[in-house]
């Protein structure tokens, strides 16, 4: 699976996501505001940023700008505009040949400027923080009493009602 059908697979099961966190928000969209700690960003945040690595990678594979569909309507439906926008983007990208055989991908890690080799920023920065920020949001909203499990993460699990690991 090349990263552009991995990244797109995964908005769409961030966007599943959000629809279950948001029948189940009873704080009229306070867990969007939630975060695990004082020190971390809350869910909207995460989601966004998940949104936003999608386009930093795919844009500099197809090398065309770097584009983002953040805004700030911070609801459930601002949010999903942005995951509907960027995955519509980037699937009508055309990504030539592999990561490899690309040249140097840039970008910023936190405070420090990066440059890697393509390959090496997709599958070694790229895709492990945009599962990282992914993560976040599935934990921030099972924190918020959200019930999700597996299933909902990776659309592959299957368990039968009522199954817990304890």
């Amino acid at each position: 699976m090349l990263p552009q059908d991995l990244f797109a697979r995964y908005l769409e099961r961030l966007s599943r996501l959000m629809a279950t966190i948001e029948r189940h928000d009873t704080q009229g969209d306070g867990v969007l505001h939630a975060s695990l700690a004082p020190d971390m960003f809350p869910l909207l945040t995460q989601a966004r940023i998940t949104a936003n690595f999608v386009l930093r990678a795919c844009c500099q594979l197809a090398a065309v700008p770097v584009v983002s569909f953040d805004d700030t309507d911070d609801t459930f439906a601002g949010l999903e505009e942005q995951l509907r926008r960027s995955r519509e983007y980037i699937v009508s990208l055309v990504i030539p040949g592999e990561p490899r055989a690309l040249p140097i991908g840039q970008d910023t890690a936190g405070d420090a400027a990066i440059s890697l080799p393509m390959d090496e920023y997709v599958h070694a920065f790229a895709l492990p923080n945009f599962f990282f920020h992914l993560s976040m949001v599935y934990a921030i909203a099972r924190a918020a009493g959200v019930p999700l499990g597996k299933a909902d993460f990776d659309g592959y699990h299957q368990y039968p009602p009522g199954f817990s690991f304890r």
